[in-house]
């Protein structure tokens, strides 16, 4: 019996600290904590018995109260002159025989590394107890300190969203009543290629009544601003930021020929889990302030996983759990390094509604478009069509299409990928991106950019059925328009949501009507802050014109 306590102390010791290690700093999955539950209390059972079975008792029988006697001599004066004969006989080796089995004792590091009680110390027994409770509260502190200690309901920001050439939209959350009615101005700030600018305050916007309808939030447009001009804006709230508006389609930033945006996606508040950090810390944003200075990037287009809804898990499919989870990040004390000069534009994926998500706007979809709608769209470049989630806009020297890929798509079984009848965009959004790719830019225009939450390659080869490579009959009609594009314009797809890095050429067919310089590009790059993959599930295949680049 005690070999097969001793085993299954082991075994539940050795589940609990991988189980908690892989959760904590690798993958955050639903299956970890209710793992761990279990493997906790298997340990517990099997800990305190193989600890009681290791206790000595604490009497022995006792020596009958009648003297027994042998061949005349009571039994207890033999023993008395036998143990005296065995004193004389054995002398040194006796105390040698005490020491040998002193160093016999076993090693008490064993027990805490195996996770067994000692035999020799009840210090040693708490300390190897004490390891794997604390493993087992750090992982309920990962999983409930932030949904139940900061619901942030006093969240108060403003943060600046699309900026055009002449308009910049402005997002400000503000609950305390007392603070109301907000005002917002903004002003002119001289640059180093604009110095004769008015550096007076302007009134723009206010707002005299907030409510839980909007979460408190508002959103103000400027407009008949200068392109290519520094402004700094501020809210009576005492929110302030800067922001620089984009220049005229076909042209570059002053002072240069290039245009510098960023792309990142997926993140999740406190991980790699550290118990020390904020619950709301996002390592990420701390990476990512450290160069936006340098950088000079003119926005960001974040890719989708803004939230985690269901992981590590889902505690909620209401309107408040939805709400709470974009609260917890823009309540980080890491996110007001990256919204005072940087533009952000979103488009949604999967873990802002449900993993793998495939049921167009059925339940959970109008909870978690709520706060989508109220924190992001609200100020995301204008949609191609009213109510429509996906969006066009110009900037200088190239355009963008920013897909939605989830809320139209066909689920992704049981029909095979190259079905004609599946759909990754629906065919109002998928003629928006083809008139998109045919339609001529503006001179200047160089470049056209679609913008994806998920891989456009198939070459990722783990839940490949969630990406393009389910929908490969659409994904060809897109491509062939990619390459139709007017020659001297260069086609590039963004992507996330994979949790590591690859550049991926689509060259057309070998003996086609396109060219070589027709070849589409792909960058997919995440995450921003969550988990990475330490090995690769990207894999080249010859055959299918996917080029690993």
């Amino acid at each position: 019996m005690a070999s097969v306590t001793n085993f299954l102390t082991v075994f539940s010791s050795t589940a609990i600290r991988i189980l908690t290690y892989v959760f904590l700093r690798w993958i955050p999955g639903h299956h970890g904590p209710p793992l761990i539950l279990f493997s906790a209390l298997i340990y517990a059972i099997s800990f305190v018995s193989t600890w009681r079975s290791q206790q000595v008792p604490a009497s022995t029988a006792r020596e009958p109260s009648s003297q027994a006697v042998s061949n005349g001599q009571p039994v207890h004066e033999q023993r008395v002159d036998e143990d005296k004969s065995l004193q004389e006989r054995s002398g040194s080796s006796a105390k040698q025989e005490v020491v040998s089995k002193q160093h016999s004792k076993p090693w008490a590091g064993w027990g805490l590394l195996l996770g067994l009680p000692s035999p020799v110390s009840t210090w040693w027994t708490i300390a190897t107890a004490g390891i794997n409770l604390v493993l087992c509260l750090f992982v309920a502190d990962m999983v409930y300190r932030a949904p139940i200690m900061y619901p942030c309901n006093d969240l108060s920001f403003a943060r600046i969203g699309y900026v055009s050439d002449t308009s910049a939209s402005l997002l400000i959350r503000e609950p305390d009543s007392t603070q109301l009615p907000i005002f917002v101005s903004y002003r002119s700030v001289p640059s180093a290629s604009n110095r004769a600018v008015d550096p007076a305050w302007k009134a723009v916007g206010k707002a005299y009544w907030l409510s839980n309808e909007t979460d408190y939030t508002f959103t103000v447009v400027l407009n008949s601003l200068e392109p290519k001009n520094r402004y700094q804006y501020a809210v009576s709230n005492n929110h302030t930021g800067s922001f620089t508006t984009a220049p005229e389609a076909g042209h570059t930033e002053p002072g240069t020929d290039k245009l510098t945006f960023l792309t990142s996606s997926c993140i999740k508040p406190r991980y790699p889990y550290n118990p020390l950090s904020h619950p709301l810390s996002i390592g990420g944003f701390k990476h990512l302030a450290r160069w936006i200075p340098t950088l000079k990037a003119s926005f960001m287009i974040f890719l989708g996983d803004f939230i985690y809804i269901d992981v590590p898990r889902r505690l909620g499919s209401d309107l408040e759990t939805y709400r709470r989870e974009y609260r917890h990040v823009y309540s980080s004390p890491d996110w007001p390094s990256v919204c005072q000069t940087l533009s952000w534009i979103h488009v949604m994926d999967d873990h802002e509604i449900a993993n793998d998500w495939d049921r167009n706007t059925t339940a959970p979809y109008p909870a978690a478009a709520d706060p989508w709608h109220l924190y992001h769209t609200s100020v995301n470049p204008p949609p191609v069509h009213p109510d429509a989630s996906y969006f066009q806009f110009t900037h200088g020297p190239a355009s963008f299409f920013l897909m939605d890929t989830r809320r139209y798509r066909t689920p992704s079984q049981p029909l095979p990928a190259n079905s004609p009848e599946k759909s990754m965009l629906g065919s109002e959004q998928l003629s928006s991106l083809l008139a998109f790719l045919s339609r001529p830019d503006p001179d200047g225009v160089k470049w056209k950019f679609v913008i994806s939450s998920i891989p456009f390659t198939r070459n990722w080869r783990f839940g490949s059925t969630d990406t393009w490579a389910g929908y490969l009959h659409e994904r060809q009609v897109i491509l062939e328009a990619m390459w139709s594009v007017s020659p001297g314009t260069g086609v590039v797809v963004l992507s996330g949501d994979r949790h590591e890095f690859a550049a991926t050429a689509f060259p057309p067919p070998e003996g086609s009507r396109w060219p070589v310089s027709a070849t589409v590009h792909e960058f997919s790059t995440s995450p921003l802050s969550m988990f990475y993959l330490p090995f690769r599930t990207y894999q080249e295949r010859e055959g299918e014109g996917e080029v690993c680049v």
